[in-house]
């Protein structure tokens, strides 16, 4: 194998999307030695115990298992993945939530090049994130031990979804409060995290999405406001007050 380059694994069960994507890796990108390729979810945790790769491309459904089934049946979750999937809201919101490099099919060349760049220069720098663990754990908790990994201008943090108090919308950011009173800036517009949180997340305002569980008070008016546990007054728009109330059903 050749030195610098990223040993491979591809797990499809679709040989012309296989084939397809070993075209443009050979093409498109010279780093990537493709070592293996399993088409069902068994031969996949076979061969990925055996290579121990760098990368993997996981497809999320497939025969007789899915990507989740695959990576709890690996040993050692320390490889990169680059998650293959047609469009699955459930998929993407898991896979989203814990930063993780996906393509959508039908594979756009572009993309796949971007997300190739990033896993080199994450392996590179051994900037693992654990994304594989934490998508794991996602996928089999509850909301009080689910996890979000936010990517920072430094590097990255890991928070529970119950430390989150609020998200205020802050131009091309969004910042984030959790209760120890700290405040992460994540490059990510509001709109980011209202399509990936659910309750008891809540939009109360075109800047501001809460927490519910952190709500002390609310005060009536044409929308009113609320009151946070950690003393933050957040105006309450008309356009979101149903909702917001609705949310304490």
């Amino acid at each position: 194998m050749k030195l610098n380059t990223l040993k491979t694994v591809i797990v499809e069960d679709e040989m012309a999307a296989v084939n397809a994507l070993k075209a443009y890796l050979k093409k498109y990108c010279p780093q990537v030695e493709v070592v293996a390729m399993a088409h069902q979810a068994k031969d996949a945790i076979t061969m990925i115990n055996e290579v121990k790769p760098d990368l993997v491309f996981l497809d999320v459904e497939m025969p007789y298992g899915n990507a989740f089934d695959v990576l709890e049946g690996c040993q050692d979750l320390s490889f990169e993945t680059i998650f293959v999937t047609a469009y699955s809201e459930y998929a993407l919101k898991a896979l989203n939530q814990s930063a993780a490099y996906y393509l959508l099919k039908p594979l756009a060349i572009e993309e796949l090049i971007l997300a190739v760049n990033k896993v080199t220069q994450s392996i590179a720098q051994k900037d693992s994130l654990e994304r594989n663990k934490v998508l794991l754990e996602n996928s089999k908790v509850d909301f009080n031990n689910q996890k979000l990994i936010l990517p920072t201008i430094d590097g990255f943090e890991v928070v529970h979804h119950r430390q989150i108090i609020r998200l205020k919308g802050n131009g091309n950011f969004t910042d984030i409060f959790l209760e120890d009173g700290s405040k992460k800036m994540v490059c990510r517009f509001l709109k980011h995290f209202e399509e990936l949180l659910e309750y008891p997340f809540v939009r109360i305002h075109k800047s501001h999405i809460i927490n519910i569980n952190h709500v002390a008070k609310y005060h009536k008016g044409a929308g009113g406001y609320v009151v946070l546990q950690d003393g933050s007054e957040i105006e309450v728009s008309a356009t979101y007050k149903e909702s917001f109330i609705n949310s304490f059903a």
